[in-house]
Order: structure tokens, then C-alpha cells, then sequence
């Protein structure tokens, strides 16, 4: 082959690369991801469903010394909430928590307009990754709209802060391009948190990403103090076999398909033992104290755990599914994780051990975050 047919080739070959990528843009800035909330009860002048310290003492919190001083916690959410500062505000001083600042960013500028839905999705997300660590600095990266492409963004402008832990309580359906993503949240001493979805089973990226710590739901029964008195799977978890992603080798012994399967780990998240938020951006006319749930609730506060861990240590941990599962056996070491297994999601029945429906089950807080300084 002569030199002049070489060169056309290799012109051809980039300029079919660059209308691959150029597709795969387009077709980011054409899809859109949801928020993962549920509505338990409508608005009241009062606060009804889980408090901070009844969820903190169920999951072990309220036994930990640290409170994540000295991390970033990313939540990225779309169009974001104009009232967010001041329903922070107030959320902390019913419950007593110290107060703080929020950073806002927006990486791609202003939104042009309000959307009620991820208003109240930014306020769960904001005022509960608080709530579990009230030391750490909360980082708000808001999207200009809910495409996947604008989302990405304010993943890569967090990592440029310096966040450590990122939350992103949404999702659209996997897509057979996934993995060209991969590298967004293939991030050194970064981890990343995703809901798995509220519609049952069902398979939601970018949980679905081998780099992601896919959280699913479940329903969690305590009394008044915080303790717990049961906690079976909830029916809207999301979670399944990813139809496009590779078994990623620290689900290797844990379960028998070629692909990966989500969630990983999971959380309260049934909307009928919801958690207390607070929100005076309108929502559907309604302000004031909402009951909140969905597997969204669950991808904050889990990365508000691994920032209470980094606050343990001065070096960073990777704390990424391969040191959660590195802390599970086949059968559920019933020290770090309770293991859910009860329920189903319509597709997939909660058991011992692993499952699509519920992962490796909900935290020990108090056990599990010193192990992942070790």
C-alpha cells in the first residue's frame, strides 16, 4: 500500500472515529435522567417520617467519632433549588445540627428555570448527606437541565474541586454505549455513589457503572429511638443484570452471570418510612416538611459514610465496590452489613448473601467504616 492510500486510511479511520464520538455526544445531550424520589406524605408545618438521629442510630452512626471534617461530599443534581440554603438552615436547626455553608457551583451555567421535581431531590440529597456527616464540606454541582450530557459535566467539574465522595441520585435506562463512559468515574481516591432505580427490577446507569457503588432500597421498620425492628427488601429497588457491562472481578465469587449485576449495597428507601426533608420551593403547591424516599436517599448518605471514614485517616482510601465486597464473603459477614433477605422487586426475591434487589445488604456503620480504614 502506497503512502498517498495509507494517509486516506488513516483520515478515513478518524474521521469514522470522530463521527462516532460526535453521535455519542448527540445522543447524551438527547437522553435525560430522572430522579430517584418517591413521596411519602405531602407537606405538612411539621416534620414526619425518619429523624437524622433515628436513622443514625440505625445504621450505627450515632457509635462513630468522626463526622467527616476535612472532606468534599459532591451532590450533583439538575436545575438544583433556589431555596436550598434556607431549607438547610432550618433542617439543622430543628434537629440540631451544626449549621454550614454550601458551595454551589454551576459548570455550565444558570438553569433558565425551576423544576419542583429535583428541587425537592436536591434538598433530600443536600440535607441528609448532612445529617450522617455534618462536618463535612457539601459541595452542590448543579446541571443546567437533566440531560446525561450536562450531568457528566457537573460529575467532571466536582472531581476538579476536589470532591472525594460524589452522589447522584439519578438515572436513565443502561445503554449499549455505557462503558464508553467508564472513564468519568474511573477516578483515583474518588468514590461515586449511584440510586439504582425506583421501579423495581431493572437495570439503571450510571449505578450500572463497574466504577460506581450502586445503591438499591429497602424498607426499614424502627421505633421511636432508632431501633431497628425489621428491614425487608422494597418492592421499587432497582436492580437486575446489566445487559451490555462485564462481571467486574470483585463480584466474581458473589454471583454466577457473565455481566455485572446491581445494586451493590443499599439503604432505607420505601417512601412509607421515608425521611424528614424540608423544602419551600413550590412542589406542586406544597411547601414545608415533606416524607421522602426512593433509592435516592440512600446514594448521599452512603457517601456521606465513606466521607466519615476518610475523616478517620489522613491518607485517602479508595472506598469503591472492591473494598465494600473485599468486606463480604459469598455469605454476608453479618458484622459490616445486615443482610436483607426478604422481599422482592417484582423480578428478584432478597436472600442470604447476595442479591439483585438489595446487594450486600444495608451498613454497619459503627464495624464497617473502620474496617475501610484498614
Amino acid at each position: 500500500m502506497n503512502k498517498c492510500l495509507l494517509q486516506l486510511v488513516f483520515a478515513a479511520g478518524c474521521l469514522f472515529s470522530l463521527s462516532l464520538q460526535a453521535d455519542e455526544e448527540q445522543s447524551l445531550d438527547q437522553m435525560v435522567a430522572q430522579p430517584h424520589l418517591h413521596i411519602g406524605k405531602a407537606a405538612s408545618t411539621g416534620p414526619r417520617g425518619y429523624t437524622p438521629a433515628q436513622i443514625r442510630r440505625a445504621y450505627g452512626f450515632d457509635q462513630l467519632s468522626q463526622n467527616g471534617t476535612g472532606q468534599k461530599i459532591a451532590i450533583i443534581d439538575a436545575y438544583g433549588s433556589p431555596t436550598i440554603q434556607k431549607d438547610l438552615n432550618t433542617f439543622c436547626s430543628y434537629f440540631r445540627i451544626p449549621s454550614t455553608t454550601i458551595q454551589i457551583y454551576y459548570p455550565d451555567g444558570k438553569p433558565t428555570r425551576t423544576d419542583s421535581g429535583w428541587a425537592l431531590e436536591t434538598a433530600l440529597d443536600v440535607e441528609w448527606a448532612h445529617a450522617i456527616a455534618p462536618g463535612a464540606t457539601i459541595i452542590l454541582v448543579v446541571a443546567k437541565d437533566n440531560s446525561l450530557a450536562h450531568l457528566l459535566n457537573a460529575v467532571d467539574y466536582a472531581v476538579k474541586l476536589g470532591a472525594r465522595q460524589i452522589s447522584m441520585s439519578w438515572g436513565a435506562d443502561e445503554f449499549s454505549s455505557v462503558s464508553l463512559y467508564d472513564s468519568h468515574f474511573n477516578v483515583a481516591n474518588v468514590s461515586f455513589t449511584a440510586s439504582s432505580g425506583d421501579n423495581g427490577a431493572g437495570v439503571s446507569w450510571p449505578a450500572v457503572s463497574p466504577y460506581v457503588i450502586a445503591v438499591g432500597g429497602t424498607t426499614l421498620l424502627l421505633n421511636a429511638s432508632g431501633v431497628v425492628l425489621s428491614e425487608v427488601s422494597w418492592a421499587g429497588s432497582g436492580g437486575g443484570t446489566s445487559a451490555y457491562v462485564s462481571k467486574p472481578s470483585y463480584q466474581a465469587t458473589f454471583q454466577t452471570s457473565k455481566k455485572r449485576m446491581v445494586p451493590d449495597v443499599s439503604y432505607n428507601a420505601n417512601p412509607k418510612t421515608g425521611f424528614c426533608v424540608y423544602d419551600t420551593t413550590s412542589y406542586y403547591g406544597q411547601r414545608g416538611w415533606f416524607t421522602v424516599g426512593g433509592t435516592s436517599a440512600g446514594a448521599p448518605q452512603w457517601a456521606a459514610l465513606i466521607a466519615v471514614a476518610n475523616s478517620y485517616t489522613t491518607s485517602i482510601i479508595s472506598a469503591n465496590d472492591t473494598a465494600l465486597y473485599n468486606l463480604a464473603t459469598p455469605v454476608i459477614r453479618p458484622i459490616y452489613y445486615r443482610d436483607v433477605i426478604s422481599g422482592n422487586n417484582g423480578g428478584y426475591n432478597a436472600h442470604i448473601g447476595y442479591d439483585e434487589v438489595t446487594g450486600l445488604g444495608t451498613p454497619h456503620s459503627n464495624m464497617l467504616v473502620p474496617a475501610l480504614t484498614h
